[in-house]
């Protein structure tokens, strides 16, 4: 197995639709239990690994997540190009203040993911 800095569990209310997104803006699906119907998988791009639950979970209430999950692709421009017509960009593609290039998604959880490179980085 590859190292990894860190794995991101979060809660999902709706296992497929998670998976399908996630697919759809480039993630690759590592693992789901079970087979048929999956209450638990592990998706990765770049450099973020998450794990979503669904059903019973150790959290009340709906996903929630007060902040982001940044992903550091080679070319944030590049992503856009793969996901524009796939998913709803919330923002970007945007050259930050502080030095950064910058795309947002939302998934159907109501997670932001951003894509987040140095400025001048073209595809």
């Amino acid at each position: 197995m590859e190292p990894q800095a860190a794995t991101i569990v979060l809660k999902t209310e709706d296992m497929p639709s998670t998976i399908d997104w996630y697919h759809r803006v480039g993630f690759e699906q590592r693992g789901a239990f079970p087979d048929d119907d999956p209450m638990w998988c592990e998706l990765k791009r770049d450099d973020l690994v998450l794990q979503f639950l669904a059903g019973e979970t150790p959290w009340d209430g709906p996903p929630a997540l007060t902040g982001c999950l940044y992903v550091h692709p080679a070319s944030v421009d590049e992503v856009y190009e793969q996901v524009k017509d796939r998913v709803t960009c919330e923002w970007g593609v945007e050259d930050r203040e502080w030095g950064a290039r910058e795309l947002t998604l939302q998934d159907p959880n109501g997670y932001f993911l951003t894509f987040s490179g140095p400025t001048g980085v073209a595809g």
